[in-house]
């Protein structure tokens, strides 16, 4: 049905937004130069890593947490509670 077609294609984008629009624009996976053996698959599995726990710790915007994670290592440590 049309409803259902609707569904799915929401569904789609709503994984593109929040996961690979966020991969791209604030990790710039698309950029990697990292291409050979398993290298590209852990990379990926990585930056999911990082957002799947900034997700978890509250974070809000990945992207300014990101930032801020980089910037400082304390920053990251008290993120984690540590």
């Amino acid at each position: 049905t049309p409803e259902n077609l609707l569904g799915l294609a929401r569904g789609h984008w709503g994984i593109e937004n929040s996961n690979h629009h966020v991969r791209d624009t604030t990790f710039h996976e698309d950029l990697s130069q990292i291409r050979t053996e398993k290298g590209p698959h852990m990379m990926a599995t990585l930056r999911e890593l990082a957002m799947s726990i900034m997700r978890l710790t509250g974070v809000k915007n990945i992207a300014k947490a990101a930032r801020n994670f980089a910037a400082s290592a304390w920053v990251t440590l008290r993120q984690f509670g540590l």
